[in-house]
Formats: structure tokens, C-alpha cells, sequence
């Protein structure tokens, strides 16, 4: 058998530099290259070692561990303890869902008879399994890896900093209450033109029973004319609590946005309660997140009652 040392080495630290720059890239870290490449080439040459019987001894958990320590320092610098073993957590997650996807998808394309083939049994029983991965089938997955965790890591980013902005909502009027989850938005400056009363948008399916069907359709069909002409004809116990609230659409044309006027709102919002009596509920036919993490939009002049 022919091992090209040269290969396997270029090969190791195109994979450790790639690993290292995910793991600056999740942890926001400021790097130089050459620091990058020199931490990529030592873990390259760590790998070279194994064909050297002479120094076996190094590739023992300990050596391994404190080789990776040495790696990070020397991409990334120490920092300080709490800093730095962020970096070998972040380090070490980046690897292992790159090992992960690598043998997922490899397993994956793979027929039953090559996994039997790959399973010998030893004397004593046990059973073990070799895995034959080609150099571009492993670089493709490891780049498709690299990308999947990239995208994974920045979308539960991005919705634990929306997070931060969430409140809960109850809204009451007359003996009715109604409650969800707001998303503090400090772009929304919707006011009722006539009184500037803060006009806070909440989904019109939070209302149940207590807002007619046919308004529901309307109001999701942007018809709120037809609701208006229709007042008076329909039952709505909250008649003289509607309002009507212009506002620019997408195309820049004004609308009119069907609203209530509660007897009061109260926020929560880390552990602080905000009740306002000056509000307006805007009734949106549609869904204000894809996912359902919130089903209202807070007005912030509403957070400083």
C-alpha cells in the first residue's frame, strides 16, 4: 500500500482550518490568518506522526486533549480562562457535528451489502466496522457540514436575540381577556391620526368567537370598507369600540386597519408590568411570525407606562 504523506497532510489542514474558522466565525473572534494556518499545519502534522511507530505514544486521549489546547491558543490566543474554554466548547461542537454530518451522509448512500461487507467479528465476539471514505466525498460533506452548522447555529442566534424582545400581552375588555406573546418593536410607530393613541397589531384569530367570521375573512382579504358599511347589520357587541386606522401599505398606498379600543393593556416584560389605558388593537388577518413565536406587535410607547 502507497500513503502519500504529502496528501493526507495538505488534506488534514485544509480540514482544521476550515474547523478553526467556524469556530471563529460562531464565536465572533478577531483572527490573523497566519495564526489560523500555523494552529491548521500543527494539527496536520500531528496525523503525519501516526506513521512514525516510534512515537505512538502521542496519540493517547491526554496528548490529543492538550494538542487541541494548543491548537486553539495558537489560532486564537488564551484571553483569559472563562474566554478560552468558550473557544474549546465551540471547538469541539463545530468537530462533532462535522464528524457527524460526514458519517450520517456517508451511511446514508450506503448499500446494505457494502455495510455487511465493512463488519468483521473479533475472538472474542465483538463486532466492528471499517469505514472507507474518499478524499472528495469527504471534503464535499465537510464544506456541506461547515455550511449546515453555519446556517443552524446563526438562525437559533438570531431567534434567541428575538427572544430578548419578547413580552407577554393580556388584553381586557369588559369581562373578556385575551393573551399572547408580543414582539417589542421599536419600528412601529402606528398612531391613531385623530387622538395619537399608540396602535398596538395583534392576529385577529386571538379573538376566537367574539369577532364575526365574515369579518375575519374581510379583514384578512384587506376589505375592512365592507366591515365599516356593515356595521349596524352584523351582531358585534363591541361596536362602539371599533376604529379605523390609516396606515401606509408596501406599495406606499394608504389602508385602513380595523382596530379596538380596550378598556386595558398590560405588558410583561422581564418581570416588569406596564398597564396602559390609552391603546388601540389592530386586527391583522394574517400571521405575524412564520413560526408562531409571537402573535402581536408592540407599540414601544406602550413600555413606558
Amino acid at each position: 500500500m502507497i500513503v502519500y504523506i504529502d496528501i493526507i497532510f495538505l488534506t488534514n489542514v485544509l480540514i482544521d482550518g476550515a474547523l478553526l474558522w467556524v469556530t471563529a466565525r460562531s464565536r465572533k473572534l478577531a483572527f490573523r490568518w497566519w495564526r489560523l494556518l500555523s494552529s491548521a499545519c500543527l494539527g496536520g502534522a500531528y496525523v503525519v506522526l501516526m506513521f512514525f511507530p516510534p512515537v505512538s505514544f502521542m496519540f493517547t486521549f491526554a496528548i490529543k486533549f492538550a494538542l487541541s489546547l494548543l491548537m486553539l491558543w495558537l489560532a486564537f490566543g488564551f484571553g483569559g480562562i472563562q474566554h478560552f474554554m468558550r473557544n474549546v466548547s465551540a471547538f469541539y461542537v463545530v468537530n462533532f457535528a462535522a464528524a457527524g454530518t460526514v458519517l450520517g451522509v456517508h451511511y446514508f448512500w450506503m448499500s446494505s451489502t457494502e455495510v455487511l461487507n465493512g463488519i468483521w467479528f473479533a475472538q472474542s465476539g465483538g463486532a466492528s466496522h471499517q469505514v472507507h471514505i474518499g478524499l472528495i466525498f469527504l471534503l464535499a460533506v465537510l464544506i456541506f457540514a461547515i455550511w449546515l452548522y453555519r446556517h443552524v447555529h446563526q438562525a437559533a442566534k438570531r431567534k434567541e436575540e428575538m427572544a430578548s424582545f419578547f413580552a407577554k400581552v393580556e388584553v381586557y375588555i369588559d369581562e373578556y381577556a385575551s393573551s399572547c406573546m408580543g414582539l417589542i418593536d421599536t419600528g412601529n410607530q402606528l398612531y391613531d391620526p385623530l387622538t395619537k393613541t399608540p396602535v398596538m397589531v395583534m392576529e385577529v384569530s386571538q379573538w376566537g368567537e367574539k369577532i364575526p367570521d365574515t369579518w375575519k375573512q374581510r379583514i384578512e382579504r384587506s376589505e375592512v370598507d365592507q366591515i365599516v358599511s356593515a356595521i349596524g347589520t352584523d351582531e358585534f357587541e363591541w361596536q362602539d369600540r371599533l376604529r379605523l386606522v390609516p396606515y401606509r401599505g408596501v406599495n406606499r398606498n394608504t389602508q385602513f386597519m380595523l382596530a379596538i379600543k380596550p378598556d386595558r393593556v398590560i405588558i410583561t416584560y422581564n418581570d416588569k408590568q406596564f398597564e396602559t389605558l390609552k391603546v388601540l388593537i389592530g386586527l391583522d388577518g394574517g400571521k405575524l411570525s412564520s413560526d408562531n413565536a409571537y402573535q402581536a406587535i408592540i407599540h414601544p410607547n406602550l413600555m413606558q407606562a
